[in-house]
């Protein structure tokens, strides 16, 4: 069984067109700080990073944020959370949210939201880590994208034995009872990926 302390959450610098992402992003810090579980986010005070690590923070919940030095301008690191960690790269920054992490969300964002769940679900295909991992697709924004996994598959890009495992919640209330579900039954491993050399 793997313990779940700290869930990294992927998710945009932005807030999207639709009040529903960040009505998501809210009600999950929520649920974290109701389940004494610490949210991983890339640090910044934007969009749904700012709206989800704000939640938490009111709920009473930790709050860990790694941003490079060079985004906390254009980002702005959120001040007053639980711990605030500069760092000079993005793979730095990606490779701590890992370490720190026993689970990932990815909520609605852009092409760095993509690229951080898609570096995941590489990982967990190549069998590097079992740590689970749930796209929360609100209001169908990650549908596309699901497709796009579907037609790989149908056409023999994902080949047996290497499929992409993860979970969809449409539902915020969903997330935390998939993740906790899986730890119970995946292994305790204690490493779980190569980290010096993502």
């Amino acid at each position: 069984m793997q313990k779940i302390k700290n869930i990294c959450v992927y998710c945009g610098s932005a807030e999207g067109d639709d009040p529903r992402y960040a009505a998501a992003a809210e009600s999950f810090g929520k649920a974290l700080a109701r389940a004494d579980i610490g949210l991983v986010f890339g640090g910044g005070s934007c969009g749904l990073m700012g709206v989800v690590a704000r939640s938490t923070l009111n709920a009473g919940g930790r709050v860990t944020g790694i941003i490079p030095s060079f985004l906390d301008e254009r980002e702005i690191a959120l001040q007053g959370i639980t711990d605030l960690i500069l760092v000079e790269d993005m793979h730095t920054r990606k490779r701590l949210m890992f370490e720190k992490s026993d689970a990932f969300v990815a909520l609605p964002g852009g092409v760095g939201t993509l690229e951080e769940l898609t570096e995941q679900l590489t990982w967990v295909q190549l069998g590097r880590h079992t740590k689970p991992l749930v796209i929360a697709d609100i209001a169908g924004f990650w549908r596309p994208l699901l497709t796009l996994f579907a037609h790989m598959h149908n056409s023999g890009f994902i080949r047996e034995g290497y499929d992409v495992r993860y979970m969809v919640a449409e539902r915020v209330e969903d997330i935390l009872p998939m993740i906790l579900t899986t730890a119970r039954r995946t292994p305790e491993i204690a490493e779980t990926a190569v980290t010096e050399r993502m």
